[in-house]
């Protein structure tokens, strides 16, 4: 099962469960891309924004995640927080 893409991660009615996953691309894609183009407080304070719902996104899914997929998340949350120190 682990190769069907159609399988939720976490099965749920939230109201996460309810937006589509391009449009959470996009947001994502778009607050990182302006904030490492502007820079400064703002650009900071952008990828903050983007880092916190991260954090929250990997607390809420802890339980549910193997030990690999917990490395790498806390990995790429490590490096976004560490690009948001860099644009100050």
């Amino acid at each position: 099962m682990a190769g069907d893409s159609k399988r939720t991660l976490i099965p749920g009615s939230g109201p996460l469960a309810r937006v589509p996953a391009p449009a959470v691309f996009l947001l994502v894609l778009v607050l990182f891309g302006l904030g490492v183009w502007l820079r400064g407080t703002v650009g900071a304070a952008l990828l903050g924004v983007l880092a916190l719902g991260g954090g929250v996104l990997l607390a809420t899914a802890w339980r549910f995640l193997d030990p690999r997929g917990r490395v790498l998340r806390v990995l790429v949350l490590g490096v976004v927080v560490l690009i948001a120190v860099s644009v100050l």
